[in-house]
């Protein structure tokens, strides 16, 4: 057999194992139970599967995009556009039926992370079984796998990436060819395109460390390294330009959209004080950015899987093989903290008998990685977080695991070929070596009998932790004692998977496991231990509305209405009525407008704001409906019930028209000031219209006579995403007011001409008109996106021709070779 022959077996063994690993996901009719997945994911690519085939391929770069159904207007300024590129995405989402199509993404992209791991892992010299190994253990280390339980889709898809940028990356440095660099910075733009800019933006920083490292390693550590300082510097900011201009679609208008949102610089979320004054420095506070940190008692979870607890509970069935839900310090998790047993087994043997360059890098990336996802708990992350740039931005630094994860699958890889070295095993270090892997399993058999002994003292001591209610389950004896068994129970399944290896190390040691064996015996105990606790993270449910053969009936009754309305479901998940085409005035977003967010903090049914929001329907259930009757009656009308009366819809009868001519206009310069006056049932948007800064036309102010006439009309003539036309009559000089949200990428012109956008009401959008007969225009064209495109493409364009250049010389040297 040929050498690429047997890279393709072993590429189609990784396969093959995730495929039958994840069975229970893959060949079902159900959904993987996630409340990402079927709230938000499922609904945004469930009509890919009926799209026809050449629309899978079909690109639209004309638009930045603004989505009219989600959240009372949504963009990210056409940051997300590039996704459009991902053709194998949707090319799985109409290949496998719904909603299992789901899942098969999902494994897809553990794969490609897998072979990434194997290729980098066989550039650097490791064995094809080694690779292999590393391979597994960055797909299916339960830290990673657990991803599918929290319904982090795009998160799994853009830490795929990760190890094909160091493949990459590697083999630029092995060959100075400035072709991998650009294949890099490549890869790493692909991967900001899959939409998960945190993962994103560690893996740069991952990179950038490694670039670093692997470039003062050349310089200093190789003969005639010196030399080559140059070269490499000009070769390391190829990859930073290429970089920045290939992912510039994404990156430049998410930039320009940042910094008006809850974590970007104008948000002053971060304060400091400096010189007796408060210096605003954006980003998210300090607590919240460093939620979701991972407790240090918790990496006690790297050896026992499930000792504090596995997943949380969610509302509705829940697993039944889960004996106690996670009760640590963080706030919830839906994942686990563990890697697999084998791996941390192994890690020892690198650092014993190869200390070289890539065992010290890649042991790097699990300490640091580590110490990284401590977040508050270490002075590392508090340093990183008060002056590196970015970091502030993001909350969850735990998410950053995947790269000791890697850092683990690499080491691994190095472990085999040396357990496999006879000179190895033959050691007196590797003698030295087996005393700590029996060693584990006694400790751990003592730690459980002490667990047993001496439960009553421990329960007591950390009562105020192991008593924490679930939104589920109420403070009780009983679940102090599920938890207590549980962590007991735990520590005796990691006692005893732990002496299965001292045992098969044992025998290896002593000529009793053929060398040929031992590589599939430990794979074989990797997967057994593994697949028990990501089992516990792999529970599907019925596909959402399944049952329902056309739309429920309040989707179909709302589906009729104008498009220039939009709905408030007070009943739980919007999305299923934006799927459906019916506009909604709020979606949950991690990260929403700075603006839109104070007025959702703020937002008040029954005052005028969902009025100037076009909020013609609610949505509620008849026990919410019976609850708050009192309080909505006189606004909000009852127009349509669902069969059986489960379901009430009711009409806003005091909403406002898509636009409209405000004579009055008030300037209000204080936020708090602004979003009182808006929570005031007695405030009038149709009459007043409160600015921020002076009108440029004389305006009415308050309390001012109106004439009977009034201000005037305004006529709606096209109203579309992008795009909207509007016919004015105007008798006064005034602010027409669209109920649509303020955004700084629209531009509006009157009778042909450019005319400024004026926040109106804190959140909406407006322009001053004087008396007459007007034609007005709004689009949304931000120049930010314009700029990114142009970039992207030309960088499109001059790798396309790197690669040429590449296949050319490839065919010519092997041309020259027969």
């Amino acid at each position: 057999m040929t050498d690429r022959k047997k890279e393709l077996l072993f590429q189609g063994a990784l396969l093959a194992l995730l495929v039958v690993l994840f069975s229970k996901i893959l060949f079902t009719d159900k959904i993987i139970r996630a409340p990402d997945i079927i709230n938000e994911f499922y609904w945004g690519v469930k009509s890919l599967g009926s799209l026809p085939f050449w629309k899978l391929f079909d690109i639209n770069l004309s638009s930045a995009g603004w989505d009219m159904y989600i959240n009372s207007g949504f963009t990210n300024e056409g940051g997300g556009a590039a996704g459009q590129f991902l053709f194998t995405q949707k090319l799985i989402f109409w290949l496998f039926p719904s909603p299992a199509n789901v899942a098969w993404y999902i494994v897809f992209h553990l794969f490609v992370g897998a072979a990434g791991t194997y290729w980098f892992c066989r550039t650097i010299g490791c064995g094809q079984i080694g690779s292999l190994l590393a391979g597994l253990v960055f797909a299916i280390a339960p830290e990673n796998a657990s991803l599918i339980n929290a319904g982090h889709v795009m998160k799994i898809a853009t830490i795929s990436i990760t190890p094909w940028a160091f493949f990459f990356l590697e083999k630029g440095f092995r060959s100075r060819r400035v072709i991998f660099f650009l294949s890099t910075a490549f890869i790493l733009a692909v991967q900001f395109f899959h939409g998960h800019w945190q993962v994103a933006y560690y893996t740069c920083l991952a990179i950038g460390v490694y670039g670093v490292a692997r470039s003062l390693c050349i310089v200093f550590a190789d003969e005639g390294g010196k030399k080559e300082f140059g070269r490499l510097l000009a070769l390391n900011l190829t990859l930073l330009v290429f970089f920045l201009t290939t992912v510039a679609m994404s990156l430049v208008p998410l930039a320009n959209w940042s910094k008006e949102t809850n974590r970007g610089v104008n948000s002053g979320a971060n304060v400091t004080a400096a010189a007796g004054q408060n210096e605003a420095k954006g980003g998210l506070a300090r607590e919240e950015a460093m939620s979701w940190s991972l407790p240090p008692e918790e990496t006690a979870a790297f050896i026992i899987p499930g000792m504090f607890g596995f997943s949380r509970q969610e509302a509705g069935p829940n697993p039944s093989n889960i004996d106690a839900y996670y009760w640590g310090r963080m706030n919830f998790t839906q994942t686990v903290s563990y890697m697999g047993l084998l791996p941390w087994l192994l890690l020892p043997l690198p650092l014993i008998f190869r200390r070289d360059r890539y065992t010290w890098l890649a042991l790097s990336a699990v300490v640091v990685g580590i110490l990284f996802s401590m977040g508050k708990y270490t002075p590392f992350y508090n340093l990183l977080f008060d002056y590196f740039p970015g970091i502030n931005r993001f909350r969850v630094p735990k998410m950053i695991m995947f790269i000791p994860v890697l850092g683990l699958g690499v080491l691994s890889a190095i472990a085999v070929d040396l357990l496999l070295d006879p000179a190895t095993r033959a050691s007196r270090a590797f003698k030295r070596y087996m005393i700590g892997v029996v060693a584990l399993p006694v400790l751990l058999l003592v730690l459980a009998g002490v667990e047993v002994t001496t439960g009553n003292f421990w329960v007591n001591k950390f009562i105020d932790i192991i008593a924490q209610p679930t939104r589920y389950e109420p403070q009780s004896e009983k679940l102090v004692l599920q938890r207590w068994t549980n962590l007991v129970n735990e520590t005796w399944i990691a006692a005893g998977f732990a002496a299965v290896f001292a045992v098969v190390f044992a025998l290896y040691q002593r000529g009793k496991l053929a060398a040929k064996l031992l590589p599939f015996v430990l794979i074989g105990l990797f997967l057994v231990d593994t697949g028990r606790v990501n089992s516990k993270f792999l529970f599907l449910v019925d596909e959402p509305h399944k049952a329902v053969a056309t739309q429920s009936p309040d989707i179909a009754f709302l589906a009729k209405q104008s498009k220039e309305f939009r709905t408030l479901p007070l009943n739980g998940d919007p999305m299923p009525y934006a799927a459906a085409g019916i506009p909604v005035m709020f979606t949950s977003n991690a990260v929403q407008q700075r603006r839109w967010q104070e007025f959702l903090d703020n937002f008040n049914l029954a005052s005028t704001m969902p009025d100037m929001l076009n909020v013609r329907y609610v949505v509620a259930t008849k026990e919410q409906y019976e609850q708050d009757k009192a309080g909505l009656s006189g606004k909000y009308i009852p127009v349509f019930t669902s069969p059986g009366g489960a379901m009430i819809i009711l009409e806003n009868k005091t909403v406002l028209p898509k636009a409209w001519l405000a004579p009055v206009a008030v300037q209000v310069a204080n936020t708090a000031d602004v979003l009182g006056a808006l929570q005031n049932p007695q405030f009038s948007p149709g009459v007043i219209a409160i600015v921020e800064s002076p009108p440029p036309i004389p305006m009415l102010g308050p309390g001012a006579p109106l004439p009977n006439t009034g201000p005037g009309q305004v006529r709606v003539s096209k109203y579309e995403a992008e795009k909207i036309d509007l016919d004015a009559a105007v008798t006064m000089n005034s602010m027409l007011v669209m109920g649509e949200k303020y955004y700084k990428g629209w531009k509006a012109t009157v009778d042909g001409k450019l005319t400024e956008i004026y926040p109106v009401n804190h959140v909406l959008r407006g322009i001053y008109l004087t008396p007459g007969m007007h034609k007005v225009e709004f689009v949304f064209d931000p120049t930010p996106f314009k700029i990114g495109k142009a970039l992207t493409l030309a960088s499109f364009a001059i790798f396309a021709l790197f690669l040429g250049r590449e296949i050319w010389l490839a065919r010519r040297s092997k041309g020259a070779g027969a």
